[in-house]
């Protein structure tokens, strides 16, 4: 069985794609995968690293204003769907499996008719791609309820070390690797693979006005940025974080960003947070922290007033008490999905195995 994966350009798009690749080889290692991507996407690096095979198609990024690109969207969207059609041809391809993004335009539209379609929406307000797509896919699943019409509410992909992840079993272990005091409240506080620039200011603040008094900081500060501050006993910055299943179980409290990883993850293994959503886009990120928001297991803050004193006076009351944080793990955690992989592979080898017979 040949299984297409379309999901390029950010690691919000790839990294669900290669989570659902792991299960399906789980279940089957003899299933023949490859991923769509494009020559400007982290997909580059990503699908390789993770052993799989990688087909460069042309990216059509769609205009948002009138310009030149929009007058060439025609001829370069045409070219893209014959270049992408043949490829399916000679993969000979049972399904297609898209995540939206730059790529999953004309692999919906190359697959149209020939390929059945899988859908997949991470976040609660669905991009232009997926839109498209869900409307002559076989089955569709989602993430947030509502997100796409005739949608199976699934989840995402998780990677096996987050779905199964004991918080409380790892706990010792995860604070030693990072060299955290076992007794110590914990705050995790990341903005991504490239960081925050607002979340490393505000953080910089804090710690030179003593904000957190005893309070440890696991800080991902971002590959290219530099540390706010020096490592101490109560601050222990890193530029990057390959090991973020023992960064949550060593963690009491989590400050980040609203992406629908995120969300997903922090669901997933229980952990309360403030969301500081990204100020771009349509408002997905605020849409995706919503739901945990409302149930309890979340506080979330604007960018713009996000600030040292919301910290002192919001967040640092909420991680002071035990029972708080107790509440708001149990509130989060209820919204998780830990079977997201698992059922996603599913619904997608249920739909390959009616088209291959």
């Amino acid at each position: 069985m040949n299984i297409v994966l379309a999901g390029g350009g950010t690691a919000g798009h790839i990294e669900p794609a290669l989570n659902l690749a792991d299960q399906l080889k789980t279940i089957d290692s003899n299933l023949n995968i490859t991923v769509l991507g494009t020559a400007r996407g982290l997909e580059v690096d990503l699908v390789p690293a993770r052993g799989y095979k990688l087909e460069l198609i042309p990216a059509v990024p769609l205009p948002r204003k009138f310009s030149g690109d929009l007058v060439t969207l025609p001829t370069r969207l045409r070219s893209a769907i014959k270049q992408t059609r043949d490829l399916l041809h000679e993969l000979e391809a049972n399904v297609v499996v898209g995540f939206g993004g730059y790529v999953s335009i004309p692999a919906y539209l190359a697959a149209r008719g020939e390929v059945p379609i899988v859908v997949h929406e991470a976040n609660a307000r669905a991009g232009l791609a997926n839109r498209v797509g869900a409307r002559f896919a076989e089955a569709v699943a989602e993430t947030v309820p509502g997100s796409l019409p005739r949608a199976q509410l699934i989840g995402i992909p998780l990677r096996k070390a987050i779905e199964t992840l004991d918080r409380a079993a790892v706990r010792s272990k995860a604070r030693a690797h990072f060299g955290i005091n076992g007794k110590a409240i914990c705050i995790l506080v990341f903005g991504g693979s490239q960081g925050s620039v607002k979340l490393n200011s505000v953080i910089e603040t804090c710690l030179k006005e003593n904000v957190f008094g005893d309070i440890v900081i696991l800080h991902s500060v971002g590959l290219k940025n530099d540390f706010p501050d020096a490592e101490s006993e109560s601050y222990r910055p890193l530029n990057y974080i390959d090991r973020m299943d023992l960064a949550y179980a060593a963690a009491d409290f989590v400050i980040g960003r609203a992406g629908a990883m995120t969300v997903a993850e922090l669901t997933a293994v229980g952990l309360p947070a403030c969301f500081v959503p990204l100020p771009i886009g349509n408002g997905e990120q605020s849409l995706n922290a919503a739901p945990v928001v409302e149930a309890g297991g979340a506080i979330m803050i604007s960018d713009l007033e996000f600030t040292a004193d919301f910290v002192r006076d919001q967040i640092l009351p909420v991680v002071s008490s035990a029972t708080k944080l107790s509440e708001m793990s149990n509130a989060s955690a209820s919204l998780g999905h830990k079977d997201s992989a698992a059922d996603l592979a599913k619904l997608v080898l249920s739909v390959a195995g009616k088209a291959k017979s």
